[in-house]
């Protein structure tokens, strides 16, 4: 799913408020850290995670493997500061 301007800017606007739920510290991206951010996206959809281990250059490559691997959407990168959307998925009752 690739979003459009308009929604961007949306879901910027909503990820203004939230802290983040998950930090990325000296160790990087591990398996630990993508299961931290899966359950936060079960449970929030829209979260922000906090890169402070990661040199700048490579924070927007991290982010393109986290999407990659859980299936999300990159919103922003703000700093040390990243914003990611995932669905969930819809329920059949």
């Amino acid at each position: 799913m690739i979003f459009d301007a308009a929604t961007k800017k949306r879901l910027r606007a909503d990820a203004h408020q939230i802290k983040p739920v998950v930090m990325i510290g000296q160790q990087g991206y591990t398996a630990a850290v993508a299961a931290a951010i899966d359950e936060a996206l079960v449970d929030h959809e829209l979260i922000k995670v906090r890169l402070r281990g990661i040199e700048r250059d490579r924070r927007k490559n991290v982010m393109a493997d986290i999407c990659r691997d859980l299936d999300a959407e990159f919103v922003a990168l703000i700093g040390t500061v990243a914003t990611l959307y995932r669905a969930r998925p819809k329920k059949d009752d």
